[in-house]
């Protein structure tokens, strides 16, 4: 299940075999979504109509980087530096998957699953990159904060997995 309402602001770009989406710039809309959380339910982005998120898009479950990524997360925002923000990620892992991942981490917080990407690329998070040196197409670790008025605070493209979190937690400081 996967539905992406088009954002007027980001306008596609590319060849006729390959369109990607450009990046999103703050003031802009978040691109709307519908998708199933680990414990099955749809979530859409209205859910959080008048609340700030932030919203992270990672390649896999389990993986280093993104395990790394997801428990910083877990311990510089949810463990309270911040209030009033709340964390969804998105990677194209099934439910079950995002279940167990969120489970063995203690990750209390919403993984959503993009299973055919079109989440990921109305937020420009799919795409061309680079890894070990060779332009490949794939999920470009991207986090963007969304603010209650559902639109684009603060959007970070190609971000490392470590580290990443601090940055978060001063940019939502400076916005509380």
């Amino acid at each position: 299940m996967s539905n992406v309402a088009s954002n007027k602001n980001a306008t596609m770009y590319g060849t006729k075999k390959r369109r990607f989406m450009k990046k999103l710039q703050p003031g802009d809309n978040a691109p709307s979504f519908s998708l199933l959380s680990q414990d099955g339910s749809v979530v859409s982005l209205d859910d959080y109509r008048q609340r700030r998120i932030v919203l992270y898009f990672y390649p896999k479950d389990f993986t280093p980087g993104c395990t790394t990524q997801a428990c910083d997360l877990r311990d510089e925002i949810v463990a309270g530096s911040v209030k009033n923000s709340e964390i969804v990620g998105i990677s194209s892992d099934p439910p079950e998957v995002h279940k167990r991942f969120s489970e063995e981490y203690g990750l209390h917080f919403t993984l959503l699953s993009d299973h055919d990407n079109e989440v990921m690329k109305a937020y420009g998070a799919y795409g061309e990159k680079m890894n070990y040196g060779k332009t490949v197409v794939g999920v470009i670790r991207s986090t963007f904060i969304i603010g209650p008025d559902q639109k684009i605070e603060s959007a970070f493209y190609a971000v490392k997995a470590k580290g990443h979190a601090t940055r978060l937690v001063n940019n939502l400081n400076r916005a509380t």
